[in-house]
Order: structure tokens, then sequence, then C-alpha cells
């Protein structure tokens, strides 16, 4: 017998997980979280959640140390309380990045966050957009890592953009941007990048032909932007008509917003899995919410039903604009 079900929020995302619980028509079970002058954090669930379905919202964004020591806090306070089933959802995951040693001596850091939550006690993680499919192998507990690509495909075909070409910032993202090229029918160009330091991109050339055709650059995070706006630039270079941008998180550290502000996008497309402060909502950002998907998901998850219905349904009606789009 399922256990009744309970939504709870850390501090990092409080107003995506309010729009989840108004979706799925409960209220968030209160909480008390706050640090102590020393920088501790202390966690308390405010309602019993013995033998209760409980789903945690919480992604690892900026300040990831912090949000990520409040997720695994939350965790051991729902664990000593005697829960049915603990599902961590971290919308965006922190570390994700560090997933493979390029130098000796390296940490996989992906990994050693991944059993850090295993060890605090959740029996199921939910991500989305992982950096890279593989980081869900460094769990041993069932995970589900869901794309974005139908709500992506229904976002672009609103804008009736004509003479589409999408395009990989770099090498590692084809696969993604192929994959939202496929659902539009259209091609894709690839940007060869060369990264001298983390955080550091230099754009090589260009991969494909992008001349007087509407650019798409379709990546998983923005963080300092220098990817994406380097990618902009060339594609400006080489012959595009206007260049838009698709990014599932946005991180916007450092100099981004100062980058965006200037480089020739004429609108970026993100979700709010990362919640953005007022200072970097800009003109020329749009948030996709992706909290009506993750309400679906957990209803869905918590009654035991199909979740691929839900992804055919959104695959269909992306199909029925295409045609009607022409």
């Amino acid at each position: 017998m399922q256990g009744q079900l309970k939504i709870i929020s850390g501090t990092a995302n409080k107003k995506l997980a309010k729009d989840v619980a108004n979706y799925l028509r409960i209220k968030l079970t209160p909480t008390d979280i706050h640090t102590f002058s020393d920088g501790e954090i202390y966690a308390r669930i405010l309602e019993s959640v013995r033998g209760s379905d409980v789903y945690i919202i919480q992604p690892t964004s900026p300040n990831a140390n912090l949000n990520l020591m409040e997720l695994l806090i939350m965790v051991d306070a729902l664990k000593r309380s005697s829960p049915q089933k603990i599902t961590a959802i971290i919308p965006y995951f922190g570390y994700c990045r560090q997933d493979k040693k390029i130098a000796p001596r390296e940490p996989i850091t992906a990994k050693l966050v991944a059993k850090m939550i295993e060890a605090a006690g959740v029996d199921r993680v939910m991500t989305f957009e992982l950096h890279v499919p593989q980081v869900q192998g460094f769990f041993d507990i069932p995970s589900d890592n869901l794309d974005l690509i139908p709500i992506y495909a229904e976002e672009i075909l609103s804008k009736k953009l004509k003479n589409l070409v999408f395009v990989a910032p770099d090498v590692g993202g084809a696969a993604r941007a192929r994959a939202v090229a496929r659902v539009l029918h259209a091609p894709i160009a690839i940007v060869d990048k060369r990264r001298p330091k983390p955080g550091v991109a230099k754009v090589e050339h260009l991969v494909g032909d992008v001349k007087g055709k509407t650019a798409v650059i379709v990546d998983d995070i923005i963080d300092t932007a220098g990817t994406i706006t380097e990618a902009a630039y060339i594609l400006k270079k080489h012959g595009a008509k206007d260049v838009y941008a698709i990014a599932t998180h946005p991180v916007l550290s450092g100099d981004a917003i100062k980058r965006l502000q200037k480089a020739p996008i004429r609108e970026i497309f993100v979700t709010n899995t990362i919640e953005l402060s007022k200072e970097k909502m800009i003109s020329k950002i749009k948030v996709i919410s992706i909290a009506p998907l993750l309400a679906e998901t957990i209803k869905r998850q918590h009654e035991g039903t199909p979740m691929g219905v839900v992804y055919d349904n959104l695959y269909e009606k992306v199909k029925k604009k295409t045609h009607k789009n022409g």
C-alpha cells in the first residue's frame, strides 16, 4: 500500500516546489531550516511523515556546497522519521561536470556526491538534463534523468521560426542538438571548441552550414556564458541570420549576464531548475517552467503508473504543431 504523498522543499528553489505542490493540489510539508552563526545548517520536518512517500525538491545550485549539505541534512532528518520512501528531486545536479578524470590525481566528484546522497538514505533520485547521462550509473539506487526535448521543441514552434539549424556549442553537445533537431526535422551544426583551462572557451571553427539560417544553440548549462557567447559570435561570422539559445540550467556565474547582454543572441530559453534572482532576469532570458512535467512525474511515480505515456503525448503534440506549421 502506497503511503501518503508529501512534498518537501529545501531553500534552494522554494518557488518551484510551491508550483509543483499547487499542480498536485497539496500543501508543502512545513519545515524549519536555518543556519547557525558558525555556518552549520539545522533542518527539522514540522509534521509527521511516518509511512509517507516523500519527495524533496532541492537543486544543488549555487551555492552548490551549501545546498548539497542542506539536502543531506534534510534526508537524515527524514530517515529518522520512518517514511515509506524518500525521493530526492535534484533539478540541477551540482558537480555533474566532474564526471571523469582528465589529469592525474583528480577526483570524480560526481560519483562522490552520488554516494553521499545514497549514504544519507535516499531511495530514489530524479534529475533533469544531466551533463552526461552516464552520471546515472554512479548511483546504485533507482534514478531518473528527465529530458525536456518536447518542451523545447514546442517553445521553438511557438516562435514560428523559419529555416532552422540546431547548433551544438561543442563536440560533446552534438547528441543533445541532434535530439532536438530530429524532432523538428532540421539540420545541425557543431562549433569546434578548444578549452585551454576550465571556464575558458576558445572557438576554432564551425562544422555545418548556417548561412542565412536561424541558428538555435542547444546546451545543458550556461555557467560563465563563455561557450555560448563565443558560439553566437562565430555563428554570426558564418552568416547566421538570427541566433537563439536553449539551455536547461541557468547557473549564470561570474560575468555571464554581461556577456549575454553583449552577445548577438536574440533570445535565450532556460528553465526554472535554478531560481534566478531579479538582477539575472534580463530581457533576453525567457524562463520555461518544469513544474507541470515534474508534478506529473511525481504523481505517476507515486501511483506506480508509466511515465512514457506523458512523453508520448508531448511528442504527439509537437508533431501536430510541426505539420500545422508546414
